[in-house]
């Protein structure tokens, strides 16, 4: 569950790349993933390690003082984002096996993430393998519309569940193909507030913010703005029609994150995702260029060690 606002992934379904569902709610197991466990998913109640059915046991030991309850909160979203973490090493550890270059966008609702991944694929044109991975409660509505692109695209129901988690993102991999060196795109569901929590392995986290939702956004809700890497103002081409001041969306993004990138888009046409697609370009690269150093360093370490040759006495010999 989430412990911020209490919701629970008991309805969560998850479809395969061609919007067949996979399963039904609640389980969303995988044996491939090895996901076999169950969720754990607080209650407010605390657990206790005995049993009070038994008669020997009268409580006349003392016990320790129980928790508060905003203690046993504080625990349980520890272990709730302990978990998730180790869900997300993994699958940050299967994007690098590949090259995948992923990316988690968060945003509200209407912030245009859709959109912008639409006219994304339609400007990338197929020259660059690319998946989806899309979250929201209900509905395929928008995997059906990346799905019209030609890009294979997974969607994830959450149900009564108000953000994605490492754990589910892991399952809808086993769904989808992700070419090597290919662009992932994970779209979160439209949510300012939990999403922010929970690593999902990507390789680059990108906050969209929309011109239409004000410029003191970023102060109300710091977090989904402080663990961005790029911070993506859209639909600017509204900005002739709309009282607002880009310079102060900007500074208040810089106050709470001073480290990301800021940069503006318009999903109107490439000219207005010139910036978005270089930037995506640039990342990619880095990534493989990393990817392909690190993999040289290692073909060369074995080199030199099949290098080494040995005798029948078992000495090494040049």
């Amino acid at each position: 569950m989430c412990v911020t606002c209490g919701c629970g992934p008991d309805e969560v379904s998850i479809s395969d790349a061609h919007g067949a569902a996979r399963n039904g709610s609640g389980g969303h197991h995988h044996p491939s993933h090895g996901h076999d466990h169950p969720h754990e998913h607080g209650h407010d109640g605390h657990r206790h390690t005995h049993s009070h059915d038994e008669p020997s046991h009268a409580h006349a030991h003392p016990h320790e003082s129980a928790p508060s309850g905003e203690q046993r909160l504080v625990e349980l979203e520890d272990r709730i984002l302990a978990k998730n973490d180790a869900y997300a090493a993994r699958n940050r550890t299967q994007f690098g096996a590949g090259g995948v270059f992923a990316v988690n966008l968060l945003a509200g609702p209407g912030a245009g993430k859709t959109t912008l991944l639409v006219e994304t694929l339609k400007a990338l044109g197929g020259r660059v393998p690319a998946a989806v991975i899309e979250g929201d409660q209900q509905t395929q509505n928008d995997a059906e519309r990346i799905r019209a692109t030609g890009t294979p695209a997974v969607q994830v129901n959450t149900g009564k569940g108000c953000h994605l988690d490492a754990h589910m993102v892991g399952h809808a991999l086993d769904e989808l193909p992700l070419p090597p060196g290919g662009l992932l795109f994970i779209e979160n569901v439209g949510n300012l507030v939990c999403p922010a929590a929970f690593d999902l392995g990507e390789t680059r986290r990108v906050t969209l913010l929309s011109v239409t939702e004000g410029e003191d956004k970023p102060l109300k809700y710091p977090n989904i703005f402080e663990t961005a890497d790029l911070v993506l103002i859209t639909k600017v081409d509204l900005l002739p029609h709309l009282d607002i001041d880009m310079a102060a969306i900007e500074r208040n993004i810089a106050r709470v994150n001073p480290t990301a990138s800021i940069l503006q888009c318009s999903s109107r046409g490439v000219p207005g995702l010139k910036a978005w697609l270089d930037w995506l370009a640039d990342q990619r690269r880095q990534l493989l260029g990393s990817l392909a150093a690190e993999a040289e360093s290692r073909a060369q370490a074995l080199r030199a060690s099949a290098g080494q040759a040995w005798s029948a006495s078992g000495e090494a010999t040049t």
